[in-house]
C-alpha cells in the first residue's frame, strides 16, 4: 500500500486481536523509526520494543487501562533524553565521524556551537526539545506501519513517571515521551473501526505564502 492510501486506511485502533506481527514487518517499522531525522542528527531518544505480557500488563495499569496495550503485538515506548550534556553530544558526533570515515575533530567547531546553544538552557527545555525529536521518529513508525496495513494506537494517555519506573528509564537518563501499540484491529469489537475518517480540510489547515 502506498503512503497516502495507508494514512487514509489507518485510524487509532481501540481494540486489537493479539495477533503477532511478522518479524520482517516489525523490523521494517523499527528501521523507519531509526532513520527518522532529528535536530543536528543527535537522535536524543531510544525506543523500547515490548512484548513481555507482564510488562505490558504493568504499563496498562498506569495507562488508564487502555486495552490495546495488552492486546497489541508489540508496544513501542519512545523514551527521550532528560537533558543534553556535552558528553552525550560528543558521543553521537564521534560515532557519526567514525561511520563517515572522518577525524573526530571534524565536528569540533559544530559541536561547540550546538553545546553553546544548549548549555545555558534549562533541563525542562532540554527534555521538551528531546521529546520533540522522539515524536518525529514516532510519526515515521506510524507511517511505516500504515504502509504495511499494520494498525497502531498512538498514546499520550499514561503516567510517564510510572512507565519510567517500570522500565528503569531514570537510571538511563531517559523519560517516556509517547507510546505506540502495533498490531491488528479487532473489527468485531472496535467501536472506532467503522467511523468515517475525519481530518481538517486542506482549506482549514494549509496556508500558502507565495
Amino acid at each position: 500500500m502506498d503512503l497516502l492510501k495507508g494514512l487514509n486506511w489507518r485510524y487509532a485502533t481501540k481494540k486489537m486481536t493479539g495477533k503477532k506481527i511478522p518479524q520482517n514487518q516489525l523490523d521494517y517499522i523499527l528501521e523507519a523509526a531509526r532513520l527518522a531525522p532529528s535536530s543536528s542528527g543527535l537522535q536524543p531518544y531510544e525506543i523500547f520494543v515490548i512484548s513481555n505480557p507482564s510488562t505490558l500488563k504493568d504499563i496498562r495499569a498506569v495507562g488508564y487501562d487502555q486495552s490495546p496495550i495488552t492486546e497489541c503485538s508489540h508496544l513501542l515506548v519512545f523514551a527521550s533524553w532528560t537533558n543534553y550534556t556535552l558528553e552525550k553530544i560528543t558521543r553521537v558526533f564521534d560515532d557519526m565521524m567514525s561511520v563517515r570515515g572522518l577525524p573526530k575533530e571534524t565536528m569540533t567547531n559544530y559541536k561547540e556551537i550546538v553545546w553553546g546553544m544548549y548549555e545555558h538552557l534549562s533541563n525542562d527545555w532540554h527534555a521538551q526539545h528531546a521529546a520533540k525529536q522522539a515524536y518525529i521518529s514516532f510519526s515515521m513508525a506510524i507511517a511505516a506501519a500504515a504502509e504495511l496495513e499494520i494498525d497502531t494506537t498512538p498514546m499520550e494517555g499514561f503516567l510517564p513517571d510510572k512507565v519510567d519506573e517500570i522500565l528503569g528509564l531514570g537510571d538511563m537518563g531517559l523519560t517516556s515521551a509517547v507510546i505506540l501499540t502495533l498490531g491488528y484491529r479487532d473489527t468485531e469489537n472496535d467501536w472506532n473501526v467503522k467511523l468515517k475518517k475525519f481530518r481538517k480540510s486542506k482549506d482549514d489547515i494549509l496556508h500558502w505564502i507565495d
